[in-house]
This record gives C-alpha cells, structure tokens and sequence, in this order.
C-alpha cells in the first residue's frame, strides 16, 4: 500500500493547480480561471470545483478583503483522494480600480475589481511559493488585461520545473517566518502556545489583515521539529456541508451578517478538562490556584462553558501569571505535582553550580539524518520521532478559514484544531474554542480555570522563556547581523525549543521521570501523556533518544532572582500588574513635574 502511494505520489507535480478567483457583483466568489482545469474534463474558465475544495474561492479571496489593496493567504485543502495528502495554498490578493482596466467586460459594475491568485502545492513551501506568486501577481495586475493567462501558464510550468525533485530541508521551509519578532511581541506566552499544540486544544488565532493571521501562526508551528516539513500531511482531512443551502450567503470580499450562521448548542461541545485527566491518571484533581476572576467557578466541570456573564478584558490574562502573594512558597509551589503529592520538592540532585541553567548547544534540525515513514503516525520522521503526530487523527491545522467554514468548529468529527481567522464572528463564539490568541494584543485568552492551570510555567519555563527573550533583545540593535546570526538568530530560537522537546520527551522515559517532569510541569504533563500524539510517540522506539540528557534545560535550585524574574512576569503581563505599573509611572511622572514647579518657584522667590 505504501509502496502504491509513494507511486502515486511521484506522478504527481510539485505544483497541482495555478487559480484566479474574482469577486462578482451577483455571484460571489468563484474561480474564474484554473490551470490545469480543476475538473479533468472541463475547459480552464469553467468555474468548477471538486466537492472537497467548495471553500476555495472563499479561502483564496478571503472575508473582509475588501478593506486592503493587497494581502496573501495560506490554506490547507483536503485531499481528493486516499493517494493525497493535505493540499497547501498560497494566494496573493489584490484590488485595482476598474477605470485602470483596458479590457472592461460587461460583469465589471463596480469601482473596483478584486482578484486572487493562487498556487495549489503539495509540498509546504509557503514563503517560497509567496515570493514568486506575488512577482507574478503583481505582472498580471499591470497587464489591466485579464484575459491575459499565458503569464500564468508560464508560472505553473515555472514553478514545477524548479521545484521537482527539491528536498524539504534547509531554510528555504522557513522563508518568511521570523520567531524573532514571535519572541519579541508575544514574550513568554510563545512558551504557552507551544504547550497548547502539544496539548492539542482549541486553538483559534485572530488579526486582520489575513498575512499577519497566518505569519503568526505557521512561526508558532515552525518551532516544532519538523512540523511544517513533515508534520502536515494529514491536517485538512474534513468533509464539507452536505448541501450549499446549509452555508452562509455571500462572498469573501464583503461583510457577512453575524446571524449568518446558527451556532451549535453547548450541550453538544464536549471537551476533556484537567479533572477528568486527574482521574485518569488516578490523582485527585487539583484545586485551581490561579488569580484570574473566573478561577472559582467551575473548577470540577467537565465542560468547556461560555462564561455566564462577558468577562473584561482585565480578567483574561491574569491567568498568564502566578499571583506574587504566592512567592513564598518557593520551589514547592512551582513544581509541586497536581493532587499536593510529596516528593515533588528539587534536592540538590540537579547541576553542580545551583543558579547556571545547563545551556547545552543543541544540533541544527539538518543535522538529525533523514527520515523514514513512522510505524504507527504514518508521517516521515527522523531518527527521535518527531515530528509528533499532532496533526492527524481529526486534529485540523487551518492557518486561515472562512466563515463558510464555521460548522468545523463544533463538528462532532474534529477533536481539535489550530486555525486562524479575521471574522469577529469566530472571536465571539468562545465556547467553540480552549484559547483565543490575539495576535495584535498578544494575549492568549482561555475561559476554563483547569486549563490555565496545566499551563501555568514553571520556575524552569520562565528562566528558559527569560534566556529566549534576553539573546533576542541583546541582538535587536545589531543591524549587520538582525535575524542572520547564530545566538538569538531565527534558527537558534528554533534549535532551543527542539532542544526543550527533545529533552521533555526523554525525561518521560528516565526511571525518574516523575521528579524531571516536575520542571515542565506536573499537571501539564500528566495531561500531556493521554494526548494523541505522546501516544502514538511512546509506542515507537526511538534509539537516538538515547543521546539526549533527560531533565529541563534550565532546571536547578530556586533562588533570589527566580523570585525577581516571577515577580516581574506578573507585574509586566497580568492586567492587574500593568494598571499598577502605569499608575506608578504616572505617579513618578507626577511627582517629578511637581518638584520641577516648586523648584521654578522657589528659584523666583530668591
């Protein structure tokens, strides 16, 4: 069978399709041009979609799209068939007014025109695929000649002949995904959104315009070893609606009424929370610490419940960060286990100088050797199995979805997701998801109490979180060496978090895991372990593990200055701890312009 598909695969190009969708006045969106024909047995201009692409003219000329001269788009189709697999595209957007045009046709009634092109691909080379499309697009537009598809024509057989028999590896996956500036604006929480992939929660990401949405979250998901490479294969496996009349009217260049879509009752959205993963893992259910305003109610619920009034904003990042009354508590309470068990408390077993964080160099990822096809996961892995098989099994990576696509959110088939949107209309229907990320605020909101508690970081987390954030900002001024050099460059953040998952995956199988994992987290890794993907990785030997040192990287003895740095994680990133920190500055300032007046007037008075 595998022999079947890899013959299967070969005879397929690089590059499947190259698309124009347009936004008509009466219709729509649609696809106005395909090359080849997206039907076998229809014409280029056709218009027609196979039954699992419907949504592409809604994903390749996206909602709101009208409020931007230009944007790109990244998307993910299911397959059309079992020798597929997932289906990446990549369109660039762009409006010209319809004055410009030489060639005006009838349909062309409004002011402006709006198109996309875009590459269907299957292989998951984003930047690269972006840099050439938007040289082309931007011909296309110029030419003020629609008709005009030799140029497109040219593209597709451009693009194949360069990409045939190229490997993905080397920077060239990366192009255009910086986790420096993911560092820099997200701070500490880029250690949170890590932790809720490998969780494999709801996660929805929310910007406008749709190339911020989808940069933010594919830099997340490049901090994965080999996630975007080899870990994407079977993320868009979902069934459209049955019937078109189920689907909300309108195109993906205008506004759609809110009420366009019916959401499903709460009753029919079921999530497992951190009780029911206590009683599997037979501990008592921890009871939930946290500061934030929602931390007292539903603390032994099973379900993830929209919350009974609109919180504010102020109470939805208090969460992010332990309450400073709690410092006292020291190493106990960073690494106390869930259920209060003994035991938990770091004795002088970890490195012989307490306070030097172990910062051993990790290898590049090019430098794991090749990979081969997992037992059980099905991807191609490497020598340490990775990367982890989040994305399968009904867990859906969407860096960008429509509106038309709302009913995945709650569907009874997907057990999870990492998608991103624009429409307010997602934001708003929170119980469809465990976390909403702001993406221009840079906050991660989440509703369930139990949730934030398994993400709470650790003493450990913060001093690595800390490191990250130290190397970034030193090399920020360097303008000859910004994001090219090796400490604190793109691929040195990377080969940091390959090196925190490498070593979390080797302490789950230290004799003495229970003590390492502490560091990470023991609620977090006790949720961890039932999760998919630590399943299917358990069940595989991976013998290069074996050259991995269990325990955090930057495990060791609590002192003063982990105190300072939670301290200062609290006042900079909780709500709460930002309205005390402004109202100290504008105390100061007032004080200071106070003292300036009096010295004027007493400088007078002499």
């Amino acid at each position: 069978m595998e022999a079947q598909r890899g013959r299967e695969d070969v005879k397929l190009p690089p590059v499947l399709h190259i698309v124009v969708v347009g936004f008509h006045h009466k219709k729509g969106c649609q696809v106005e041009f395909s090359y080849p024909p997206l039907l076998p047995d229809e014409s280029h201009d056709s218009g027609g979609l196979p039954e699992q692409w419907r949504y592409l003219p809604f994903l390749a000329l996206p909602d709101g799209a009208h409020n931007y001269q230009e944007d790109t788009v990244y998307f993910h189709l299911p397959p059309l068939s079992a020798e597929m697999k997932c289906v990446y595209g990549v369109s660039c957007y762009r409006q010209i007014e319809a004055k410009a045009l030489k060639v005006r046709l009838a349909d062309v009634t409004r002011e402006t025109v709006q198109k996309s092109v875009c590459v269907l691909s299957r292989v998951p080379l984003f930047g690269l695929l972006q840099a050439k499309l938007q040289l082309i697009t931007h011909a296309y537009f110029e030419e003020k000649d629609f008709s005009q598809i030799d140029i497109l024509k040219e593209l597709y057989e451009h693009m194949n002949g360069s990409l045939r028999g190229s490997t993905l590896e080397g920077s060239q996956v990366y192009l255009g995904l910086s986790p420096r500036d993911l560092i820099l604006h997200f701070r500490h929480k880029v250690l949170i959104l890590f932790k809720l992939i490998l969780l494999e929660k709801k996660v929805l990401f929310y910007v406008s315009p749709v190339n911020r949405l989808v940069g933010a979250l594919m830099t997340v998901l490049s901090l994965f070893p080999g996630m975007i490479e080899h870990g994407l294969a079977d993320s868009s496996h979902y069934r459209p609606k049955s019937s078109l009349s189920e689907e909300p009217v309108g195109g993906g260049a205008e506004p759609v009424a809110a009420d366009a879509v019916t959401p499903p009752s709460i009753e029919e959205f079921v999530s497992v929370s951190a009780t029911d993963i206590a009683e599997l893992v037979g501990e008592e259910p921890p009871p939930p610490t946290g500061e934030g305003e929602g931390e007292g109610e539903g603390g032994d619920g099973h379900l993830l419940k929209p919350p009974s009034r609109p919180s504010p904003d102020s109470s939805e990042s208090d969460w992010e960060t332990l309450d400073p009354s709690v410092l006292e508590e020291a190493a106990a309470a960073a690494v106390a286990p869930a259920g209060g068990e003994k035991g938990a408390e770091h004795p002088e077993t970890f490195d012989p100088e307490p306070g030097i964080p172990i910062t051993s160099q990790p290898q590049a990822v090019g430098g794991q050797g090749g990979v081969v096809q997992g037992l059980v996961s099905g991807l191609e892995e490497d020598r340490y199995g990775l990367p982890l098989p989040v994305f399968t099994k009904g867990y859906l990576c969407l860096p960008y979805m429509a509106l038309q696509q709302h009913h995945l959110l709650s569907d009874v088939t997907v057990r999870g997701f990492v998608a991103g949107a624009t429409n307010i209309l997602f934001r708003q229907q929170r119980h469809l998801s465990d976390a909403i990320v702001d993406v221009e605020e840079a906050r991660v909101q989440i509703q369930d109490p139990e949730l934030r508690r398994l993400l709470a970081l650790t003493t450990a987390d913060l001093r690595f979180a800390d490191y990250l954030l130290k190397h970034v900002t030193e090399n920020r001024e360097d303008v000859f060496l910004d994001g090219t050099g090796w400490e604190g460059g793109d691929e040195w953040i990377r080969a940091q978090f390959t090196l925190y998952l490498h070593t979390l995956l080797s302490s789950t199988l230290h004799q003495d895991s229970e003590r390492l994992l502490a560091d990470y987290g023991a609620p977090f890794t006790a949720a961890w372990k039932i999760t998919h993907n630590y399943r299917v990785w358990q069940s595989n030997r991976h013998q290069a593990m074996t050259e991995i040192t269990p325990g955090h990287p930057f495990q060791g003895q609590y002192s003063v200055a982990d105190v300072k740095l939670r301290l200062s994680h609290s006042v900079q990133n909780s709500e709460r701890g930002k309205k005390i920190g402004n109202a100290m500055m504008s105390t100061s300032r007032n004080v200071v312009q106070t003292g300036k007046a009096v010295g004027r007037f007493r400088s007078g008075r002499v």
